[in-house]
């Protein structure tokens, strides 16, 4: 609802949905499928060709509860080949659709009629028209069509790196030509089940597919956790916004930082 179908195909999104997850149940973290499920995927279910960037992404969220508990999700976005004929098939039935529309609009923009359909189309329109064709373009017998998954950790703390570390070995293993040493189901019930939660003050040092993963949790006395690289915060706002919102914060004004 309220896509804009102006865009291509491609450049849309579909609904998502959460194929697994584990453990099925905790009694004192009930897992909430649809915030889950928004909160991973915000933008929606997308697709690639091989013609775009599909380099894997990584994100974080959080989830605070009525009670003001909360809950940290680490996702890693990434983009498979799809298999599936029928969507394939679906997807280059929308792009004729598209382009079909596409022509139409063309055409009303120049006020021509069917009859002087080639005449009318000045040449700025037909350049612009093949541009617009080459570039909405899905061939089934040319083209791969990729979509995207995600792979999430949910986390009582903020293991910002850890997480990060953990999901990126764990996308290698499935996408790597070699399979890793061990099933990757024992690797996701380790972290699950045997990996505890480092007291605090201590560091935890656990293997993950390939490597050694280290977290460390502050002690009583310490600033409370924080995994997230300052570089990037300066990158994003600028040396000049933050000194601006660090002044806000000591003034103690209320702050509100908006983005896509």
């Amino acid at each position: 609802a309220g896509e804009n179908f102006d865009q291509s195909p491609i450049r849309r999104t579909f609904k998502s949905k959460v194929l697994a997850h584990y453990p099925q149940n905790i009694e004192w973290n009930p897992f909430d499928q649809d915030a889950v499920n928004m909160l991973c995927m915000p933008k929606g279910l997308s697709f690639r060709t091989q013609a775009d960037n599909r380099d894997p992404q990584l994100h974080s969220f959080i989830i605070t509860r009525e009670d003001g508990s909360r809950t940290y999700g680490f996702v890693l976005t990434f983009y498979e080949e799809v298999t599936s004929k029928q969507i394939c098939t679906a997807m280059q039935t929308l792009y004729q659709m598209h382009n079909a529309e596409q022509y139409s609009s063309v055409c009303a923009s120049s006020s021509c009629s069917m009859d002087s359909l080639a005449s009318s189309i000045d040449e700025g329109d037909a350049t612009s028209l093949a541009k617009l064709q080459r570039y909405n373009s899905y061939d089934i017998s040319r083209d791969t069509l990729y979509v995207s998954k995600c792979i999430c950790l949910i986390t009582p703390l903020p293991f910002m790196q850890a997480c990060k570390k953990f999901l990126i070995q764990l996308y290698k293993a499935v996408t790597s030509q070699q399979p890793p040493p061990l099933p990757l189901e024992s690797y996701i019930h380790n972290i699950l089940y045997e990996v505890p939660l480092p007291p605090p003050g201590r560091s935890l040092k656990f293997y993950g597919v390939y490597e050694p993963i280290i977290c460390q949790r502050p002690g009583p006395n310490e600033l409370p956790l924080s995994d997230y690289p300052l570089r990037e915060v300066f990158e994003l706002l600028g040396l000049e916004n933050l000194v601006q919102v660090f002044t806000c914060v000591l003034l103690e004004m209320q702050i509100l930082l908006y983005s896509q």
